[in-house]
């Protein structure tokens, strides 16, 4: 692995600065590697950070890959990663044209990387050297602590997607400032209208009281406005105090929650796990905004790669290879999901919506086919507004929001199952639905989505962790549920229990003929002393 050389390196400035024009905003600092196919088996397990810390999962991984490499080489063209700056590897026998196409794909996703909202918590970091830290600090333990140390990884990144990724983002987004004290916020949101059940009216009242008290002195507006508070309602501090004492009755983050609240993890002789475990959920947070901006990010590149290198006078003599990469990269798939196709094209709808100006209630009120083809108010606000998409949309919001009928049409989109030819003895594909709902619900049900499990606090105590699983129509993969849970009990120290969800087949007859059914049942796993029970609640 070494640096790009100095030729490409005057390429690649060339490129921003082309991108700049066109409106991409990025950092001027960047690092570009040239490596090898190998040197991609070696970093791929490490999700390409090199000083991510060692584990033996990843070892396992390489020689895995490196086994396939011999059956099937593969030949990647880059990748990239988040982090200030931001650094990217290329492979070692890129001629300069591809290159050139690259960089255009590489800078938009540092743009994404660095203007996108879901990413604000990484704008600051440079997760590289912070890995590295992390790194030295795990080798440091794994000489006093020695296999213990991986028992702790290992444990931890089983439940490594049970971290707050949104509830901490909401958290270090909000300004304080705008928000009211303890007490007025409990008076307003609890006491008016959970505790005392007061009507609507009164409740904004009393805010418009407090507004007018605190214009006219913001120093001293709280004091004022609470011994009015204490005159109407004497009992109020009381509660108050009882309000604060009550604990919540779940929360959400797993990981963080066994960390700061483990009866076996708070004794001195097991604090240095608390470290494993928060570099564990550090790493895991970081790369939340990457897992769920899939699409939409590579739909954001494959974009940009595509204009600017078409408009790029270096593409000249270089057309046909070019048109050849561009569709191994974005060709729609007929059956499995290509994020760089449909993100691309989920884009460009979103572009030519913007520019007829069909992004509005009355063109959503049409329900002819050839008015809703004919619309168009020339607006030419496309890209303005897949700016806007690219700062706050995620794969979630992208494709919900825009997946329409009109979309699915245009690009003869459909949905493909498989059944078994009994007859024949083979596989069959067949087109179940070209509706746009049911498009879309294939494609939110591949996104990623961990499952959503919280703590029942009123049942968690020592010698006892309740585990709480939502149900989502989606059960729990059965055969982790086992190993998961003995990780948990050890990490704290006791009992673990999990109320969950499981769905069963029954036999049932329907209009005289046998048929299969389900029905969904609620089950209790508890694993204690390593072994684990079930029984249905």
């Amino acid at each position: 692995m070494e640096l790009l050389n100095q030729h490409a390196k005057k390429i690649m400035e060339e490129c921003k600065e082309k991108a700049r024009q066109h409106g991409l905003r990025f950092d001027n600092q960047t690092l570009e590697y040239i490596v090898t196919n190998r040197d991609m088996i070696e970093l791929s397990p490490k999700v390409m950070i090199p000083t991510l810390y060692d584990y033996w999962a990843n070892d396992v991984d390489v020689i895995k890959n490196k086994e396939i490499y011999k059956v099937y080489p593969s030949n990647p063209y880059e990748t990239v990663i988040n982090s200030r700056p931001a650094i990217s590897f290329y492979n070692d026998n890129n001629p300069d044209w591809l290159n050139i196409m690259i960089f255009y794909h590489v800078i938009a996703h540092i743009d994404f990387f660095q203007n996108n909202s879901l990413f604000e918590d990484t704008w600051n970091d440079d997760f590289v050297g912070q890995a590295l830290a992390d790194k030295r600090m795990i080798e440091n333990l794994r000489i006093e602590y020695k296999r213990w140390v991986d028992y702790v990884i290992e444990f931890t990144r089983s439940i490594d997607n049970l971290c707050a990724y949104f509830p901490q983002l909401a958290k270090n987004s909000y300004n304080n400032e705008l928000e009211p004290s303890e007490k007025i916020n409990f008076y307003f949101n609890t006491f008016l209208q959970e505790i005392e059940k007061v009507q609507e009216h009164v409740v904004y009242n009393e805010i418009a009281s407090y507004n007018r008290i605190f214009a006219q002195n913001e120093a001293v507006a709280e004091n004022l406005f609470l011994s009015e508070i204490r005159k109407k309602y004497p009992e109020f501090d009381a509660v108050l105090t009882k309000y604060q004492l009550k604990m919540p009755e779940e929360t959400q983050d797993v990981m963080e929650f066994i960390r700061d609240n483990s009866p076996f993890l708070k004794k001195e002789e097991n604090q240095w796990m608390k470290t494993v475990m928060t570099i564990i959920r550090n790493t895991s947070m970081y790369f939340q905004p990457q897992i769920r901006t899939k699409i939409i990010n590579e739909g954001w590149a494959s974009y940009w790669h595509d204009y600017l290198f078409r408009n790029d006078n270096r593409i000249i003599s270089h057309e046909s290879e070019y048109a050849n990469i561009n569709a191994k990269v974005t060709s729609l798939n007929r059956i499995g999901l290509n994020p760089y196709a449909v993100g691309l094209r989920l884009i460009q709808y979103v572009e030519e919506l913007a520019n007829k100006g069909k992004l509005n209630y009355n063109f959503q009120k049409i329900t002819g086919a050839v008015a809703r083809e004919e619309y168009n108010l020339n607006t030419k606000t496309g890209k303005d507004t897949i700016f806007k998409l690219r700062k706050t949309f995620s794969d979630f919001t992208l494709i919900n929001t825009f997946v329409d009928q009109d979309f699915v049409d245009m690009h003869q989109l459909f949905v493909v199952e498989k059944r078994l030819n009994q007859q024949r003895g083979t596989v069959e594909y067949f087109i179940k639905s070209k509706k746009a709902e049911d498009y879309k619900k294939m494609l939110i049900d591949s996104l990623y989505h961990p499952p959503q499990i919280t703590i029942d606090l009123e049942k968690t105590n020592d010698k006892n962790l309740y585990l709480k699983h939502h149900f989502e129509n989606k059960q729990l993969y059965k055969n982790y549920i086992p190993d998961t849970m003995v990780g948990i009990e050890f990490l704290w120290g006791g009992q673990v229990q999990l109320e969950t969800t499981e769905i069963y087949e029954k036999q049932v007859t329907v209009n005289g003929e046998n048929t299969i059914a389900y029905e969904d049942r609620k089950v209790l796993y508890t694993v204690k002393d390593k072994k684990i029970t079930k029984k249905n609640l």
